[in-house]
């Protein structure tokens, strides 16, 4: 299963980099688990491979070994639960899908809380500056609380609730409106204040412009097409639950956001119904779409020659918003954390790795190298990197009015969307069913699941 990533022939001045970084000015002891080995489950994705690039650094550091599982995300959830069940794991920091993972696993007992790693001084790396992560981030990759219901199990309950820490934030993202600016100087468009505008700039592109269809977003059959409509939703003021967790789907106002949904696919580049995130990003990427609603880190994939063809063609801007609907916090959070699983056998040497990923010097080297990050303030708001990056202006706003509760991500929520909600919002978009048939059609199953978790009682 797991296989090896080494890097050798790293060039001295690198080494002499990691040492500038960490060992002057502090008397912090990086070697006191010197000839350990620790194995990492990392996602495959751009900013994780340019970390394996810089982990060399970090074994000449601290003379810790490291050995990376690197896999598409979407199978590192059943390779971790199969970890978790044994007397001790093999994976000793684990990226994962916070906003969607954090919650069951961190119930079952799986993560081990970072609080007693930070409160230990020996541990605590004393520039590692904590309070610089975007705290709306940390919410969503980290933050859990064991004996809230609802809404409080993602955020945390507050002080005097049982609420833990169980992941930093590590190429976290945030949703973003990205347009082609050469498309719409040529055709003298303004950029969209509204989601009524968006619509109406499609409908352009789509009749008047040869070649280019309007909007690109996710729709595939289930967790895709539910993170379409509730990244749509949240511009649009919706909730799918009421506040005593009953099930809205066949309110007016979710109606409303799947028809518009649907003439957003009409609208857009074909094969919507089929697009997971990476095939959202290639609509955008080859020039199929003149606008773009999803993640963040579009804003390094644009300047990837070999991925993109529109280059410095893009701007950014914040949501636009619905008519008549006032949501100060329309931008959705989520990409990755770090956490370590509570059967590791080396805990403190893994908080070390943790904590020098996510550091400032690192994630300034990520940035140097062309990898957009939007974990840390400090970062986004450094004149340097607003010039490398001309998209963290839109960006800082973005995780200011970011809702980490945007998505029901209670326990319960990943197989609600997989199975039945999200399988509900494509065959709408596919035309399969309205949306008036396609929520009626879920109502049922999906109370009955939270009526057995025990959210009606």
């Amino acid at each position: 299963m797991r296989h090896v990533k080494k890097y050798v022939g790293i060039m001295l001045v690198v080494w002499l980099l990691a040492f500038s970084l960490f060992a002057s000015g502090t008397t912090f002891d990086w070697r006191q688990f010197e000839g350990t080995t620790i194995v990492a489950n990392f996602c495959a994705h751009f900013a994780y491979d340019e970390w394996i690039k810089l982990l060399p650094q970090f074994e000449e550091l601290t003379g810790i070994n490291v050995e990376v599982d690197q896999m598409y995300y979407g199978n590192m959830c059943d390779a971790q639960l199969l970890e978790f069940t044994k007397p001790v794991g093999e994976y000793d920091l684990i990226s994962m899908v916070g906003p969607l993972w954090k919650t069951p696993f961190a119930y079952a007992g799986y993560l081990e809380p970072l609080e007693p790693l930070m409160a230990n001084e020996s541990l605590l790396y004393p520039e590692w500056d904590f309070d610089d992560f975007v705290d709306k981030l940390v919410q969503a990759q980290g933050t859990v609380c064991l004996d809230c219901k609802g809404r409080d199990i993602y955020l945390g309950g507050g002080e005097g609730t049982n609420t833990h820490l169980y992941a930093v934030p590590a190429s976290s993202e945030v949703s973003v409106f990205a347009y082609r600016s050469d498309l719409f100087e040529k055709y003298n468009l303004a950029p969209p204040e509204t989601m009524a505008d968006v619509l109406e700039l499609s409908k352009f592109f789509y009749e008047d412009v040869e070649g280019v269809y309007g909007l690109t977003m996710r729709g595939e059959s289930g967790h895709q097409a539910g993170h379409g409509f509730l990244n749509l939703g949240k511009a649009f003021g919706v909730n799918l639950f009421s506040d005593d967790w009953e099930p809205l789907f066949t309110s007016e106002s979710v109606l409303k956001v799947l028809r518009y949904y649907k003439q957003i696919v009409d609208y857009g580049p074909p094969g919507i119904p089929t697009f997971g995130a990476g095939g959202n990003d290639n609509a955008f990427l080859l020039g199929d779409a003149a606008m773009y609603f999803d993640h963040s880190r579009i804003a390094t994939l644009v300047l990837d020659p070999n991925q993109s063809i529109v280059g410095d063609k893009v701007a950014y801007m914040p949501i636009p918003e619905a008519e008549g609907v006032d949501v100060e916090a329309r931008a959705e959070t989520g990409g990755f954390g770090l956490a370590i699983p509570s059967n590791s056998a080396h805990k403190s040497a893994a908080f070390l790795l943790m904590q020098w990923m996510t550091s400032k010097g690192v994630e300034r080297q990520m940035a140097d190298n062309g990898v957009q990050i939007v974990d840390r303030i400090s970062i986004m708001e450094d004149p340097h990197y607003q010039e490398l990056f001309p998209e963290y202006a839109t960006m800082v706003e973005q995780v200011r009015q970011a809702d980490p509760g945007w998505r029901p991500a209670v326990p319960e929520w990943p197989e609600i969307e997989t199975m039945y909600f999200g399988v509900a919002v494509n065959q709408v978009l596919t035309g399969e069913k309205t949306p008036e048939q396609a929520m009626a059609g879920i109502m049922e199953p999906v109370r009955k699941i939270l009526e057995e978790a025990g959210y009606y009682d």
